[in-house]
């Protein structure tokens, strides 16, 4: 079975860990990625243009980064093939700006309500203060947490009927559910618990930024720059119309040929239909009041190609009016088929 990730995918795990082993490595030597490309609040004297984009490839610790980049492997790849890998790098970074920018609006928020820019110094407890300047320079955002809820949002809205077993719910719950409660739970400790350490509007800002995004694409199916946006002039799964969701993406392993997103997960579900039957049939058994080998053999030739032919329609179908145009049973064989 091919399980090689979409280029995307893998180049922004790849990146974000290159990034993670350098900042252990060069704190080393007295330099502070946190602090160099980390995102400072815009009113402080450490904060630079250029933050708001490499705050996503920085994180605090080994959890951090591992839940992120573990969120992008399980639900980016699906959504790397579905939309187009332009457009999913696009999306992506669209996340993360956003969620940077409303990361920086709540902290101008809190900067006007503590009326901070009437002190010269601030009291950090214990006795000691620090310049207004240094204590600025510590609201600092790290991590690709905005775009990686961004990602969330769109398999929500993509597959919102799709079950999924989340540590430690003993049942399964809905895709479309699973995003509405994380929402829920940002908001109510963006506003519960402001100062917790964890950026809660950041991680809400790429939802709604990635919202905003996909909601234009509705509207204006066409992107403006074809081949900038994945090209095509419809959706997938109610993104838009029919087919745009299904672009080209780059076969790193052969620059000068290209095949389509459908190919590509067409070919992935066979590969995956022949590992299974590879894996768990088991050889006829003779049976010689039905005809001895021969017998068993065709008949289990023609269930083999009753199956091939059910799931030849299903994902016919699906290519033709999206995930959405499946029946519950369709569904079922589809996600079957796909658990190993």
């Amino acid at each position: 079975m091919n399980l090689n990730m979409p280029p995307v995918t893998k180049n922004l795990i790849i990146i974000n860990l290159l990034m993670y082993l350098a900042k252990v490595v060069l704190v080393r030597y007295g330099i502070d990625f946190d602090d160099l490309l980390g995102l400072h609040f815009f009113l402080a004297s450490d904060f630079k243009l250029y933050q708001l984009f490499t705050y996503m490839f920085v994180h605090g610790g080994l959890e951090h980064i591992f839940f992120n980049m573990f969120a992008v492997w399980m639900f980016g790849r699906i959504m790397e093939q579905v939309m187009g890998s332009q457009r999913f790098l696009f999306y992506y970074i669209v996340c993360g700006l956003g969620a940077g920018l409303m990361q920086e609006g709540a902290q101008y928020l809190e900067y006007l309500y503590q009326g901070l820019g009437a002190y010269d110094t601030v009291n950090i407890g214990g006795g000691m203060t620090v310049p207004m300047e240094s204590f600025l320079n510590r609201w600092t955002t790290v991590g690709a947490s905005g775009a990686v809820y961004g990602i969330l949002l769109s398999f929500g809205m993509m597959f919102p009927e799709e079950r999924m077993f989340i540590i430690p719910i003993p049942f399964p719950i809905k895709a479309k559910w699973f995003v509405m409660g994380y929402a829920v739970i940002e908001l109510m400790s963006a506003l519960g618990n402001p100062g917790d350490g964890v950026a809660h509007v950041a991680h809400l800002g790429g939802m709604l930024f990635g919202l905003l995004l996909i909601l234009y694409w509705r509207k204006h199916p066409g992107g403006g720059s074809g081949r900038f946006f994945g090209g095509g002039t419809g959706g997938y799964g109610g993104f838009g119309g029919s087919d745009s969701y299904f672009t080209r993406y780059e076969d790193v392993t052969n620059t000068t040929s290209r095949k389509s997103v459908w190919a590509s997960v067409r070919q992935w579900f066979v590969d995956l239909r022949g590992s299974i039957e590879k894996r768990f049939r088991s050889k006829p058994k003779m049976n010689v009041r039905m005809g001895g080998k021969h017998s068993a053999d065709m008949e289990w030739n023609y269930r083999k190609k009753e199956r091939e032919e059910e799931m030849d329609r299903i994902l016919d179908k699906v290519k033709r009016g999206g995930y959405e145009s499946l029946t519950s049973e369709e569904k079922k064989i589809l996600f079957d088929a796909s658990k190993d």
